[in-house]
C-alpha cells in the first residue's frame, strides 16, 4: 500500500522523512504530491534504498480554470510518474474527469466543490481515480469534520454508484501526520466505509504508479529504433 504525502515546501517534512515513518508505519511506498508551484527537489533512488520503501515522483497540478490545467498536465505528464489534478472548482473537477491522461482527482468536494453522478460516470469511463481524502476527518473538528464525514459518504455512494476507480489519502503534509494503514482503516470503518475498501484504494496508488513506470519505459523505445542483435530496426 502506498501513501501520497506532501514534502517541504508544500509542506513541513523532506521527502526522507516522509520516507522514514512510511516505512516504519509498513507502507510500500510513497507518492510525492507536491503542487507544481510547490516543486521539491530529492534523490528517489537513494531515499529508496535508504528506507527500504518506494519513493514516486508525482504533481499536483492547481489551477484557475481548464485550459491553464490541460497545459500543466500536458507539461507534466511525460517525467512525472502520477499526475494528480487539485480539484474541489466545478470546472476543474469536471476537465480532470474527463482526461485520461490524469490519474487522480483530488480532494473533489473540498470548498463545496461540485461532485455529481455525471462526474462520477466520466471519471469510470475514462479511468481517473477519485480520491477519497481523509485528512480533513482526521485533522478537522466540531461543524467541520461533521461536514467532511458528509461529504466523503456522499462521494462514496456516487463512486459506488458509478463504478468509478477511487484512491484513498490521508493527504499528510508532515510525518506526524501520516499514519499507518491498519489506522486510516480504522478511520473508515468509523465513517462508514468498508475495511476492504479502504485498503483498496491505498493499494491503488503502488497501481498507478506501476503501471505509469511500464508506460514511460516503453515511451523510451521509440518505434524503429529498437535495438535487436546489435542492429538498428525499421
Amino acid at each position: 500500500m502506498y501513501e501520497a504525502v506532501y514534502a517541504h515546501p508544500d509542506g513541513d517534512s523532506t521527502v526522507a522523512r516522509h520516507a522514514l515513518t512510511a516505512a516504519d508505519s509498513d507502507y510500500d511506498g510513497i507518492v510525492v504530491r507536491n503542487h507544481g508551484d510547490e516543486p521539491v527537489e530529492y534523490d528517489a533512488d537513494a531515499i529508496t534504498d535508504a528506507y527500504g520503501v518506494d519513493v514516486a515522483a508525482g504533481v499536483e497540478v492547481r489551477a484557475e480554470d481548464p485550459s491553464r490545467a490541460s497545459g500543466f498536465v500536458g507539461n507534466y505528464r511525460s517525467d512525472r510518474t502520477v499526475v494528480v489534478v487539485h480539484g474541489g472548482d466545478r470546472r476543474i473537477n469536471r476537465f480532470a474527469v474527463e482526461q485520461a491522461t490524469v490519474d487522480v482527482l483530488a480532494h473533489p468536494m473540498r470548498d463545496d466543490g461540485d461532485f455529481n453522478h455525471v462526474l462520477a460516470n466520466a471519471a469510470a469511463d475514462n479511468g481517473v481515480r477519485v480520491e477519497f481524502d481523509f485528512g480533513p476527518v482526521l485533522r478537522a473538528a466540531g461543524g467541520s469534520r461533521v461536514r467532511a464525514i458528509k461529504e466523503l459518504r456522499k462521494l462514496r455512494e456516487l463512486v459506488e454508484d458509478a463504478g468509478a476507480p477511487f484512491v484513498v489519502s490521508a493527504s499528510p503534509s508532515t510525518h506526524l501526520q501520516l499514519r499507518a494503514p491498519r489506522d486510516v482503516v480504522a478511520v473508515g470503518e468509523t465513517i462508514g466505509f468498508d475495511p476492504d475498501t479502504v485498503r483498496e484504494g491505498l493499494a491503488e496508488w503502488g497501481r498507478v504508479v506501476e503501471r505509469n513506470r511500464e508506460r514511460q519505459s516503453d515511451a523510451v523505445i521509440e518505434p524503429g529504433v529498437r535495438l535487436e542483435g546489435g542492429g538498428d530496426t525499421e
